[in-house]
C-alpha cells in the first residue's frame, strides 16, 4: 500500500508508432507540488489526461486520492481539478458569474458566497462584476484556478499554468499556487520553465523520451553534477545546467529550436 496522494506505476502510452510514455513511475505526496519537467513532445500532458481520466494507458496502473485512474473514473474525478495550458473561463460573463456557474454546476449550496470566498482568496473581488473579456493574462489564469478550486478537490492538475504569461502575471500564478498548498492541496504541475519548477516545487522530475530519468528535491538534483569550483564565488549549478545535462540537449539547441517555432 501506498501513502502517496498520486501513485503511477509503468504507465506506458502510444499513438500508432509514436511511443509517446515508455514506463513511467512517480508519487506524489499530499500536500506538495511535484513538478514534472520536460521538451514539448516529451509526454508531459499525456501523463496529466491519463491522471485525469481524459485518456487511456496502454500498460501500467495509476492511482489518485486512493483511487483507480482506471477502474474508478468517476470518482476521480470528483476528486481532481484539472487547470490546462489556456484559461477556460467564459469571457462574456463577469468572473462572480464564472464562479456561481461552476459552483451550480457542481451541486453545491450557496453558489454566491462560494464565489464571494473565493474571489476574496484571489484577491478578485474589486474586478468581481466586470466581464472577464476585461481581465490581464494574470487575472484570468487566477480566476481559472479558483474555478478549479470549487468543491475542494483533493488534488490539482496544472497543465503549464503559466504559458504565455508575462513576468508579473507569472509571479501572480506562483503567489496562487503556494496559497493552495498551504492549505493541503496537492499540486502536479507541469512545466517548460525551470525556474518555475525551482520557485515552487518539493520535488522535480524530468520526463525525457517517454521516461522519467531523474526524480527528486532540487538539492538532490543539483548533487548530480559536480561539486561548485570555489574561485572568489561559489556558484551552485543551476536547475537549467542539471536539466540539459541529463536529458543530453543543449541550452544554444533550444534557443534555436525555439527561434524556429516563432
Amino acid at each position: 500500500m501506498t501513502t502517496s496522494t498520486i501513485s503511477v506505476r509503468g504507465i506506458e502510452k502510444s499513438y500508432k508508432d509514436l511511443h509517446v510514455l515508455r514506463g513511467v513511475d512517480l508519487d506524489v505526496q499530499r500536500g506538495t507540488v511535484f513538478a514534472l519537467l520536460g521538451s514539448n513532445g516529451a509526454g508531459k500532458t499525456t501523463l496529466v489526461k491519463i491522471l485525469s481520466t481524459l485518456l487511456e494507458a496502454d500498460a501500467g496502473s495509476a492511482s489518485v486520492a486512493g483511487l483507480d485512474v482506471a477502474a474508478q473514473a468517476a470518482e476521480v474525478r470528483e476528486a481532481i481539478s484539472l487547470t490546462g495550458q489556456f484559461a477556460a473561463v467564459d469571457e462574456r460573463l463577469t468572473g462572480r458569474e464564472n464562479l456561481v456557474l461552476i459552483a451550480r454546476l457542481r451541486h453545491l449550496r450557496g453558489p454566491g458566497a462560494v464565489a464571494d470566498e473565493l474571489l476574496a482568496r484571489f484577491s478578485l473581488t474589486e474586478a468581481s462584476g466586470r466581464k472577464v473579456a476585461t481581465y490581464s493574462g494574470g487575472m484570468r489564469r487566477r480566476l481559472d484556478i479558483a474555478m478549479s478550486l470549487i468543491g475542494d478537490p483533493a488534488v490539482i492538475f496544472l497543465d503549464e499554468p503559466t504559458t504565455g504569461l508575462d513576468p508579473e502575471a507569472r509571479q501572480e500564478v506562483w503567489e496562487t499556487v503556494r496559497q493552495l498548498v498551504g492549505k493541503g492541496t496537492t499540486v502536479l504541475l507541469t512545466t517548460q520553465y525551470l525556474e518555475e519548477a525551482e520557485q515552487l516545487a518539493d520535488r522535480i522530475a524530468i520526463l525525457h523520451r517517454g521516461r522519467i530519468i531523474v526524480d527528486g528535491t532540487l538539492a538532490e538534483l543539483k548533487q548530480l553534477l559536480p561539486a561548485a569550483t570555489v574561485e572568489y564565488v561559489e556558484k551552485q549549478p543551476s536547475l537549467e545546467q542539471v536539466f540539459f545535462a541529463l536529458t543530453g540537449e543543449h541550452a544554444d539547441d533550444a534557443v534555436d529550436a525555439a527561434q524556429e517555432r516563432k
